[in-house]
């Protein structure tokens, strides 16, 4: 299995366990709410979804879930997914995991969007996990930059500069985020015990929060799930 379908399946499983939804409103969930999900199509999330059927994590049943599918009505009956006992479990298990795939750009973006799911333990290892990880790739865009300033235009010399910002503002980020951790605040700044919360909505932190990131408009699609 790829990083990326790894990734995607750990996101369904996710928005799943808040609730059951067709493939219509998953898409939809994992476009507006999860932001590293915005290009993909029924292409990508179709073959997902039936390699979770296939592993026994998710069940098919037929059927209407909410409202988000009015505008498809007078088409085919929707299948609604559903998480199984062992989808939840294995979903779990996924959540406990703090090895260095959790702090990759993509693969963090997704497991902070479920930090409302996560145990605080886990969450202060993959969050100081991720901060190491750029520190590191901090150190080396500033060797980098030091050995070649000279060789550089204006241009290039400005967006390696831009790219080291970027990343510099993320390492602030997290260290707000672990000083918070530590103090047993969660991020609205009240007193958490030690367990996740079980039914926060995942979309409230999707993704990593950049200016200007903003979801793009959810546009129609014609395939039907």
């Amino acid at each position: 299995m790829s990083r990326r379908s790894g990734i995607l399946e750990f996101a369904v499983l996710g928005l799943l366990r808040e609730s059951p939804m067709h493939g219509y409103e998953l898409r939809k969930r994992l476009n507006t709410s999860l932001g590293v999900f915005r290009a993909f199509s029924y292409g990508t999330l179709y073959p997902c979804l039936k390699t979770l059927v296939a592993n026994g994590w998710l069940i098919e049943e037929p059927g209407n879930v909410t409202e988000a599918a009015a505008p498809l009505a007078g088409r085919r009956a929707k299948i609604v997914y559903r998480l199984t006992a062992e989808g939840k479990e294995h979903f779990e298990q996924l959540l406990s995991q703090t090895g260095p795939d959790a702090y990759e750009d993509e693969h963090f973006a997704a497991r902070f969007a479920f930090f409302g799911q996560t145990s605080r333990d886990v969450r202060m290892r993959v969050l100081e996990g991720r901060r190491s990880r750029l520190e590191e790739r901090l150190e080396k865009m500033r060797a980098s930059l030091a050995r070649t300033r000279e060789r550089l235009d204006d241009y290039t010399l400005e967006l390696q500069r831009h790219g080291m910002e970027s990343v510099e503002r993320e390492v602030r980020w997290l260290n707000e985020l672990i000083e918070s951790e530590r103090a047993g605040r969660d991020l609205r700044g009240t007193a958490t015990g030690g367990s996740a919360h079980q039914d926060t909505t995942s979309g409230a932190t999707g993704g990593l929060p950049r200016p200007g990131d903003e979801p793009r408009p959810d546009t129609p699609d014609d395939t039907a799930m």
